[in-house]
């Protein structure tokens, strides 16, 4: 899949976002969009389903950890990852951002911890 795709669904306990495709810095802007169209709802408990994401760049660990930071403002949310392949947890790792970000083994394990 070369094609980015971000899929919202609006849950009772979150918002889960399914992502898929590569995620470099060009099109990291449209899930920054995503997520802030959901806290702009005041909606702050957000599940990346990443299980079909190929690639993410520097520009979408940015948008992490902005929308991360503003999720998490006054103790009201956070951002959990869900099925990062292992390369993407590679990159976490190196940079640095893996203790930020609870990441699950699957969507519904992400979402049920909420």
């Amino acid at each position: 899949m070369s094609d980015q795709q971000i899929v919202h669904t609006e849950l009772k306990r979150c918002d889960l976002f399914k992502l898929a495709g590569r995620f470099d810095s060009s099109k990291a802007h449209e899930v920054e969009s995503a997520l802030w169209t959901a806290i702009n709802a005041n909606r702050y408990r957000f599940v990346l389903d990443m299980t079909e994401v190929e690639y993410i760049s520097s520009g979408f660990l940015r948008v992490l950890v902005a929308t991360q930071k503003e999720a998490k403002r006054f103790n009201r949310g956070d951002i959990y990852l869900a099925a990062p392949a292992q390369r993407i947890q590679d990159v976490l790792k190196l940079a640095g951002l893996d203790a930020m970000f609870k990441t699950f083994d699957t969507p519904e394990e992400a979402v049920g911890a909420w």
